[in-house]
C-alpha cells in the first residue's frame, strides 16, 4: 500500500476549511505553504570510532502570531514531508487555543532505540550547532516529541547557552524541572485531551462516570490518559490498549495503574495478566465510549472509519484519521475531538514554561492545571460554537477557527 503523504493530508484539510471560509486566493496560497524550512547533515562521532551522518530538519511554518513552537521527532521514518505536516498541524493548534504563538517542527532520521546516550547527546548538540542561530524564544522553540526526552531538551539548552554565551532556558520547552522545566508538562497532552472529553460528554449528554474507553497507542500521552481518564472523569473502564507489538483486552475492565506499570517493567502490554490479545487494527473497532488514538498518523481511513463503533474519538495522536475517514466519521455520528484540539495541552502547558522561564517565576502545579483547564475549555467552547453554524465535521470547524485567526494576524501584519 502506498504511504500517506501527511503534508499533503495537511494541505487538504486547509484547502477544505479555506474554501468555506471564502479565503481570498494570496492568503490561502500562503497558508498552504511553509514560511521557511531547513535542511542539514549532521556527522555524529559513534561510540565504536565511527562517523555517521544523519539528516535534520526544522520547518518553521508561519510566525504570524508569535514565535514559531513545536517538537522535535527522532524517527527511522523521518520525512520533510512530515515534518511539515506537523508544523502546519502546530501552526493550527496554537491557533485554536489561542496562544500567542506560530507552528513549527523539527526532526532527525534516526533510531534511537539502537543510540547509546553519549550518542544521544552527541547528536542532540550538534543539530543545535547546525540549526541554532534560526532558534530562541522570539524565534522558535523546540519541545519534546517522538523519542526524544527532557534529557535531550537539557542536552540542547546547555549547547545553545554555550553559542549564544549567556542562560536562555526559554529556548526549548519540556525541561527537567532543575534546569527550568515546568511543572505538569509531562501529562499535559493526556490531561488536555481528557479536559476536552469531558466537555463533549457535556454537550453529548453522557455519563463520564460510566465510560467506557480504549487506547490505541500506549506510549506516554497513552498511558497518562489511561490513569487520568477515570480520575478526571470521576470514572470509567479502560477494556482494550495498544502498542507497537499489540494489544491487549478485557471486556470487564483492566487496572490502567497496573497495566502502566506491566508496560514499563516489560516493555509492551502484552501478556497483562487477565487480558487476551487484539491486533491494533480490531482494537480501533470496538464498542466503546471513548476512543484515544494515540500512536502515529493514518490509522483511521476510508477502508476503516465505517467500522468505528466509539462515540467519542479524542485523537492525542498526530493526523490519526485521513480526510476521507472524517467524513464517514461524521456521517455515522462519531464525534471527534480533533488531534490539534486534543492534544494542545502540550503546547499550552510548553508555552507557559517559556513564560515562566522569560519572567524567571514558576508556577505550582494546581496554578498550571487551572490555567491549563481554562484554555482547553474555553478552546472546546470555541470549536463547538462555530459548529452549530457551520455544520460541518469537528476538524473541518477547529480549522476554520484557527485559519481565521493566523488569516486575521497574516492580514493585519500587511502580508496578504
Amino acid at each position: 500500500m502506498a504511504r500517506l503523504n501527511p503534508f499533503a493530508i495537511a494541505q487538504q484539510q486547509l484547502d477544505e476549511a479555506a474554501e468555506r471560509l471564502g479565503l481570498d486566493a494570496a492568503t490561502h496560497e500562503l497558508l498552504r505553504w511553509p514560511m521557511r524550512e531547513y535542511r542539514f547533515t549532521i556527522p555524529v562521532r559513534m561510540d565504536n570510532g565511527e562517523t555517521r551522518i544523519f539528516q535534520g530538519y526544522r520547518v518553521q511554518y508561519n510566525d504570524a502570531r508569535g514565535p514559531t513552537k513545536g517538537g522535535l521527532r527522532w524517527h527511522p521514518e523521518e520525512t520533510i514531508d512530515t515534518v511539515r505536516a506537523l508544523a502546519a498541524w502546530m501552526t493550527w493548534k496554537t491557533a485554536v487555543v489561542d496562544i500567542p504563538l506560530g507552528g513549527g517542527k523539527g526532526g532527525v532520521t534516526c533510531n534511537p532505540k539502537e543510540m547509546s546516550d553519549g550518542e544521544k547527546e552527541r547528536l542532540a548538540r550538534a543539530y543545535i550547532r547546525a540549526v541554532g542561530r534560526e532558534l530562541g524564544v522570539h524565534r522558535d522553540v523546540p519541545a519534546p516529541d517522538v523519542y526524544t526526552t527532557p534529557q535531550i531538551m537539557a542536552w540542547m539548552m546547555d549547547e545553545y547557552e554555550k553559542l549564544v554565551g549567556h542562560s536562555h532556558p526559554g529556548m526549548i520547552t519540556g525541561k527537567p524541572l532543575p534546569v527550568g522545566g515546568s511543572q505538569g508538562r509531562g501529562d499535559a497532552t493526556a490531561r488536555g485531551s481528557v479536559y476536552c472529553v469531558r466537555e463533549a460528554g457535556k454537550v453529548l449528554d453522557i455519563d463520564l462516570a460510566k465510560t467506557t474507553y480504549v487506547i490505541q497507542g500506549f506510549g506516554n500521552a497513552g498511558q497518562f490518559a489511561a490513569t487520568l481518564h477515570p480520575e478526571i472523569l470521576g470514572g470509567g473502564t479502560l477494556i482494550a490498549a495498544s502498542d507497537s507489538r499489540g494489544g491487549v483486552m478485557n471486556k470487564d475492565g483492566m487496572d490502567p495503574a497496573a497495566l502502566v506499570r506491566h508496560k514499563l517493567e516489560t516493555g509492551s502490554v502484552l501478556k497483562f495478566p487477565g487480558s487476551e490479545p487484539i491486533s491494533n487494527e480490531d482494537l480501533l473497532e470496538l464498542e466503546c465510549d471513548v476512543l484515544y488514538p494515540s500512536a502515529l498518523e493514518g490509522v483511521i481511513t476510508a477502508k476503516n472509519a465505517g467500522d468505528i463503533k466509539a462515540k467519542i474519538s479524542c485523537e492525542l495522536a498526530n493526523g490519526p484519521t485521513t480526510p476521507e475517514a472524517d467524513k464517514i466519521l461524521f456521517e455515522k455520528g462519531v464525534y471527534v475531538i480533533p488531534d490539534f484540539l486534543a492534544n494542545a495541552g502540550g503546547v499550552t502547558v510548553s508555552y507557559f514554561e517559556q513564560v515562566q522561564n522569560t519572567y524567571n517565576y514558576y508556577w505550582t502545579l494546581q496554578d498550571v492545571y487551572q490555567q491549563l483547564d481554562r484554555k482547553m475549555t474555553e478552546a472546546f467552547g470555541a470549536v463547538h460554537e462555530m459548529s452549530k453554524r457551520a455544520r460541518a465535521h469537528n476538524r473541518l470547524v477547529a480549522y476554520m477557527v484557527a485559519v481565521t485567526r493566523v488569516a486575521e494576524a497574516c492580514k493585519i501584519r500587511g502580508w496578504v
